[in-house]
């Protein structure tokens, strides 16, 4: 089950909005991959539907689920006019009737879910809603050094203009690695300013990330039935290195003994009728 005290950082949807919104590296490729399937399109843990309302926008009929509230409201209010379903469910237990042939799960969401046992939950979840020879996509941070090994001190990360105020809004984090559960414990930190550069106010909110590694990956994935068909850096398919910071998975569901045997008789069939 997703751990449900670890949501500070969407309980404020129009704010996760404005900070991520812009963020759209992703949507290319996951076109590419729509075009290549059919019927419905399954977004997992989409949030306000920062990826999921551009593929709607383009004519692809789309199921967003999200265990959020706020963000799942968000989401329906800037889609009223799209081919989509919002659907307010945990991923771990997911229960939808229906399959499809193209379920991806992207913004690195994968994180979130922390224990083996989540991990475990969600991938079943995925299988059981995939066709047979169905394709996965997700990304994950890499774990690198640098990734990880960030000091437990304040650190600058960003500054961003407020929609508000039109005032700057500085972004600081402070982070603490567990190893041995392998989450990152991260606490951010928003600095306010007015029309003058003073701060007038700050806001802070905790976040943990579970950080897997690609052997651990790739037994995970095989063991729930998944072939990996490529592993990149980014989403512009670059082959993935030890200086990547995130890695882009894209898998496909395996056929079950019974298909492989069904398959492999029509085949013959096929084969029997043209000698014959």
């Amino acid at each position: 089950m997703i751990d449900f005290d670890n949501f500070e950082e969407y309980d404020d949807p129009l704010l996760y909005d404005q900070e991520n919104g812009q963020h759209k590296s992703e949507i290319p490729f996951l076109l590419k991959w729509a075009a290549k399937q059919k019927g419905l399109i399954i977004d997992l843990a989409c949030g306000a539907g920062r990826a999921t309302i551009p593929l709607a926008e383009k004519g692809f009929e789309l199921v967003g689920v999200d265990v959020h509230k706020g963000m799942l409201n968000e989401a329906r209010r800037k889609s009223t006019s799209l081919p989509i379903e919002w659907v307010e469910q945990d991923c771990t237990s997911l229960n939808l009737p229906l399959k499809s042939n193209l379920v991806y799960c992207v913004g690195h969401s994968f994180q979130h879910f922390l224990t083996n046992e989540a991990q475990n939950q969600l991938l079943a979840s995925v299988n059981r809603h995939l066709h047979s020879g169905g394709v996965f996509i997700f990304d994950t941070r890499f774990p690198n050094q640098e990734e990880l090994l960030q000091p437990c001190t304040e650190e600058y990360w960003r500054t961003y203009v407020d929609r508000e105020t039109s005032f700057p809004v500085d972004v600081y984090t402070v982070s603490e690695y567990d190893a041995l559960k392998q989450i990152q414990h991260y606490i951010t930190i928003r600095k306010y300013k007015n029309n003058v550069g003073a701060i007038i106010k700050e806001k802070r909110s905790n976040i943990r990330l579970r950080y897997t590694f690609p052997r651990e990956m790739e037994r995970l994935l095989t063991a729930h039935g998944f072939e990996i068909i490529d592993v990149y850096k980014d989403w512009n398919e670059t082959v993935i290195t030890n200086d990547s910071s995130e890695m882009v998975y894209v898998c496909k569901k395996k056929r079950t003994s019974s298909e492989q045997i069904s398959l492999v008789g029509l085949d013959q069939i096929g084969y029997d009728r043209k000698n014959v």
